[in-house]
């Protein structure tokens, strides 16, 4: 219990202290990175709560987007787009549906898996750079790929009484009520779940693959909030990066690190803190009337 603890508030330093991704504060992360991969040996998973396998240990890098530009048609969604994704940090990705958001997602994939026979997922211009350490976990909002003639507990198990969750074993239906799929509803066939249910089935399926890199893909949407509380804290505790597209300002001022916000016009801005310090960083910059709600607008697509 004093090592968790210890772990918790190494992780919390690590998030909100900006010079832990200097080079003089980089041995109390290497630290902190070693101290949880030997608590990983010996852990022990609470069954009434989600909870985040840890993957790989990530290397310097996890993502390097450089003057990323993305269309389709004439329409432009990224312009010269520059980031990179801090390995220990959670990035909250804001904007309305239709700016871009769910297609950053499939390029990173892609880029990962090293396709490039789709030019949807391909970038119009740009780079963009995955570490080699990276092992990615992704929650699609389209919900895709569930067979629907199989109940939640075939899902995720596959028929087998105990499944790997990361690098632990764990009993298969133990794992499935987790998120909230207990006694009958583990029968249930996955065609007629609600979308709060297939919601949790696919994180169910997802976060078991103990990746190193998030993508979650409005993960919040339709949870309960039993659900929704155990994401969070189970987010926190993730040692690894998390991206989570998301509309909800709560859950986001809760646990995100970083912002990656659409501001109109095909324009982004990386922002450093959760979303209420965004917010007042907009304001400043930018004027309270752009803190208001506003119809997403896009600037052509222009080709040399």
């Amino acid at each position: 219990m004093k090592l968790q603890r210890r772990l918790t508030d190494e992780l919390q330093w690590v998030r909100s202290n900006a010079k832990a991704r200097q080079t003089k504060s980089r041995a109390r992360l290497d630290r902190y990175e070693e101290m949880a991969a030997a608590a990983d040996k010996t852990r022990k998973f609470d069954m009434e709560e989600i909870q985040i396998p840890p993957g790989p240990r990530l290397g310097s890098v996890v993502v390097e987007a450089s003057h990323l530009t993305k269309g389709f048609g004439d329409r432009l969604l990224l312009d010269n787009l520059s980031f990179t994704l801090p390995r220990n940090g959670i990035v909250g990705v804001i904007g309305p549906n239709g700016v871009g958001k769910t297609t950053l997602f499939k390029m990173i994939v892609a880029a990962a898996e090293g396709r490039t026979d789709d030019k949807d997922d391909l970038p119009t211009a740009g780079d963009l750079k995955i570490g080699e350490t990276v092992l990615l976990s992704y929650v699609d909002q389209s919900r895709s790929g569930l067979d629907p003639t199989k109940n939640v507990w075939e899902v995720v198990s596959d028929g087998l009484d105990w499944i790997k969750v990361g690098n632990v074993e764990l009993p298969s239906r133990a794992y499935v009520s987790v998120f909230g799929f207990k006694g009958p509803d583990q029968q249930k066939a996955a065609g007629v779940l609600s979308g709060g249910e297939r919601n949790r089935l696919n994180l169910a399926l997802t976060l078991k693959m103990g990746g190193n890199l998030l993508l979650l893909d409005e993960p919040t949407n339709d949870l309960d909030v039993e659900t929704l509380g155990s994401l969070e804290n189970a987010l926190l505790e993730f040692p690894g990066c998390a991206v989570i597209t998301s509309h909800d300002r709560w859950f986001l001022d809760r646990v995100a690190t970083h912002i990656l916000a659409y501001e109109g016009d095909s324009e982004w801005f990386w922002f450093e803190g959760n979303f209420d310090s965004y917010e007042k960083n907009k304001v400043e910059r930018l004027g309270a009337e752009a803190a208001r709600p506003h119809r997403a607008t896009y600037r052509k697509l222009t080709r040399d």
